[in-house]
């Protein structure tokens, strides 16, 4: 913990965002949710902006910081800060001076997209602990069997799976929910769920997720947050965040950490 009591590493930061998160009320819990999902924005952005974000007043934006331990949003801010000196990418900043000098034309989005993807691509080498993706790969190598389920935006991601451990003779399922279709009674002892979903969490994944550990399955999450709520599964959960254009989010880090887990898993099986 820092001098005033807030946590004074990002690991101890995601540590107590994720100890209180499932006791805040409503408002207090659309902060942790929003920061947990845009960590990479605290260093470049007001209270009032992330407040904004976050969907709620900036007084309730500060409450929710001093819950995790510090005295305001500037101390909060600080750590991220200096947890980043001398290489801080400001992509918010690039891609609003983008956005001033092209007014949405083609060309420009492409840039903005371009920019999007870049900053999602850096931040996943930060995310990505090189222990929890060893335990993903052997977890998924020594399965019977992969099951694999992501829905609404996901399903790129998990299609693109499928087709890849086919390619390299990996046993794999998809599970798509096409015409409601329920093959949870295709998952059987010895068999790997591999689970995809990014806030707002499907609801359909989770249940599956929550019915298979209950018989023991255990469960590979790819997600976005530390507050994710795969992990209360006790998933082997690997988070990737995708830095937004607007309203859109790509799926350019995803899809990156997506083939390289594929890739680790066929050549770990073939060894």
């Amino acid at each position: 913990m820092g001098e005033t009591g807030g946590p004074a590493t990002i690991k101890a930061f995601e540590e107590r965002l994720l100890e209180v998160s499932e006791d805040l009320p409503k408002r207090l819990r659309q902060c942790a949710d929003y920061v947990a999902a845009n960590k990479d924005r605290i260093a470049v952005s007001t209270v009032a902006e992330m407040a904004e974000g976050a969907g709620v007043q900036p007084s309730a934006f500060m409450r929710f910081c001093q819950i995790l331990g510090f005295s305001g949003f500037s101390e909060m801010q600080r750590l991220f800060r200096d947890s980043y000196v001398g290489g801080w990418p400001d992509y918010s900043t690039r891609l609003h001076h983008l956005r001033e000098k092209a007014e949405g034309s083609p060309s420009a989005l492409l840039a903005e997209f371009v920019e999007a993807g870049r900053a999602s691509l850096e931040n996943l080498l930060k995310t990505i602990e090189p222990q929890t993706i060893e335990q993903a790969v052997q977890a998924l190598a020594g399965a019977h069997m992969i099951h694999i389920i992501g829905l609404r935006r996901s399903f790129p991601v998990a299609s693109y799976m499928a087709y890849a451990f086919e390619k390299m003779d990996v046993p794999a399922m998809l599970h798509s929910a096409v015409g409601r279709l329920d093959n949870r009674n295709a998952i059987r002892s010895g068999d790997v769920l591999l689970a995809i979903t990014f806030s707002p969490y499907s609801s359909e994944t989770i249940e599956l997720v929550e019915s298979v550990r209950e018989r023991g399955i255990p469960v590979v999450a790819l997600t976005d947050t530390i507050v994710s709520p795969l992990r209360k599964f006790d998933a082997i959960a690997l988070s990737v965040s995708e830095v937004d254009f607007g309203a859109f989010r790509s799926l350019s880090a995803t899809l990156c950490l997506a083939i390289a887990l594929s890739v680790a898993v066929g050549t770990r099986r073939s060894v």
